[in-house]
């Protein structure tokens, strides 16, 4: 399997580090979405998941 991209949460740089940014030292995370699958046996609870993240945001403005 080949290496994914992963981009710094904090100096928004690329890389295929592992798991800390070479530049900064911050926290790499996947830089591409995951892959579209229609028969998704996860999708509701991601979007429960995102509905409620959006809500509390909202609620601490």
């Amino acid at each position: 399997m080949g290496k994914m991209i992963k981009k710094c949460v904090e100096c928004n740089r690329y890389s295929i580090a592992s798991s800390i940014c070479p530049a900064c030292g911050g926290h790499l995370r996947i830089a591409a979405p995951p892959k579209f699958s229609p028969e998704d046996k996860y999708g509701k609870y991601r979007r429960m998941l995102i509905k409620t993240t959006l809500a509390i945001r909202q609620k601490e403005k």
